[in-house]
């Protein structure tokens, strides 16, 4: 599946280029635009993740789009010898770079300038693979899905942290007219990059979620797959297996 939608619609470059450059030119506005768009509450839903993952024990984390590298670097607060973070944009593995140098965490975490739907690693590498707001980034999602399977080990761990679509009255309507008007309008005012926003809320207007997206992971062969809604519906917390 292609999430069609690219960030320059006027652009012929394929949506894996442009996304790269859209993510180059916001990376150092990012983390703190996050914060006020998402009123800080992707943290607590991060936090859940490391908790899920920390159960486990895993020894070798793959963490998949990691952009300036949030997730990683509360990763390490599992027994985890190594952690890995995969993005495709440099512009945000740098400021990632900094934010693990400045916390004393170099040798435990490494940013790779990578593709997710090529990961430079060989089968059954990693014990577990987390990927926070990043597959709805994906050229062609099952593409992306598959090397996530192909490089994490039998009985080990995957989850997924991505926008969704509240169900229910009035969070459906409330998210809606955030989305399609508030979110776009921040990114207009304080962006270097006028459309980055604006993509990013139609990216997550048509991504596929809940039980649509626990089909597609079955499909590619994971197991013991689950989603969680996380603050009414706002973003969903996937967890599944490799048999």
């Amino acid at each position: 599946m292609s999430i069609s939608t690219k960030p320059y619609k006027d652009s012929d470059s394929s949506k894996k280029e442009q996304v790269a450059q859209m993510f180059d030119t916001i990376s150092s506005e990012y983390d703190n635009l996050n914060r006020v768009i998402s009123f800080g509450i992707d943290v607590s839903w991060r936090k859940k993740i490391v908790k899920m993952v920390a159960s486990k024990n895993p020894k070798l984390l793959l963490d998949v789009a990691t952009g300036t590298g949030d997730l990683a670097i509360l990763l390490s607060q599992t027994n985890a010898e190594k952690i890995i973070g995969l993005d495709i944009s440099a512009g945000m593995l740098e400021v990632g770079k900094q934010k693990i140098a400045q916390k004393n965490l170099s040798s435990k975490i490494e940013m790779v300038l990578g593709d997710s739907e090529k990961i430079p690693f060989e089968d059954n590498t990693f014990d577990a693979i987390t990927v926070a707001f990043g597959i709805r980034n994906f050229e062609n999602l099952e593409s992306g899905l598959s090397e996530i399977y192909r490089v994490l080990k039998p009985n080990g761990q995957f989850i997924i942290l991505e926008t969704s679509v509240p169900e229910k009255f009035p969070f459906k309507q409330g998210y809606n007219f955030y989305t399609k008007n508030i979110l776009p309008l921040i990114g207009r005012l304080f962006s270097k990059d006028k459309v980055a926003y604006k993509y990013l809320s139609d990216s997550a207007s048509i991504f596929p979620y809940g039980e649509r997206l626990n089909n597609i992971l079955r499909n590619i062969g994971f197991i013991d797959v689950k989603n969680l809604p996380q603050t009414f519906g706002v973003a969903t917390i996937y967890s599944a297996s490799k048999k």
